[in-house]
């Protein structure tokens, strides 16, 4: 006897975060958190962890702040930019110097989110 499975409106999504909420580890489920984070016009706050001795790579950790709450988006922002999660500080590992790495970061991660490098701030704290 075969199954009849009926969806009624209570049980459909409603948005893309219900049909990714169960896979975290999703380019998908990150970048979509990112933009409900950061909205055009808002502001990454950015802190560098760790510089290596040559002054050549950073750890820089991302942050939100909404309604005096502070969350740590570094695991999704290295997700989206496929750039390296650095686990011991929490961080985005970029490489580079002779210029401000974290802008170089955040135009980067606003570019992919919004196809404008300049649709987001950035802020060290």
């Amino acid at each position: 006897m075969p199954i009849l499975i009926v969806q009624t409106k209570e049980t459909e999504k409603e948005s893309v975060m219900d049909d990714l909420r169960l896979d975290i580890n999703s380019v998908e489920y990150s970048t979509e958190l990112l933009k409900k984070h950061f909205p055009k016009g808002a502001t990454v706050w950015l802190v560098i962890r760790q510089v290596s001795r040559s002054g050549m790579y950073r750890h820089i950790s991302c942050h939100s702040v909404h309604d005096n709450e502070v969350s740590w988006l570094s695991y999704h922002v290295a997700k989206v930019l496929k750039w390296t999660y650095k686990e011991k500080t929490h961080s985005v590992g970029v490489g580079g110097c002779g210029m401000d790495m974290g802008f170089h970061l955040v135009y980067t991660l606003a570019s992919i989110l919004y196809d404008d490098g300049y649709a987001l701030k950035q802020r060290y704290i």
